[in-house]
């Protein structure tokens, strides 16, 4: 369930190409760093 929020999170920022804050993105690159490298497909939204 972790891995699935944290992934989501990603994509959803990227899906909709929205920035991340320096401070988001220490807590995400710490949070992926317990998550196993698993690909994400990601369509961007119109």
């Amino acid at each position: 369930m972790f891995v699935q929020y944290v992934t989501d999170w990603v994509a959803d920022k990227t899906r909709c190409r929205l920035s991340v804050a320096p401070s988001e993105e220490a807590a995400l690159s710490e949070m992926l760093a317990r998550c196993p490298d698993v690909p994400i497909t990601v369509t961007f939204a119109h």
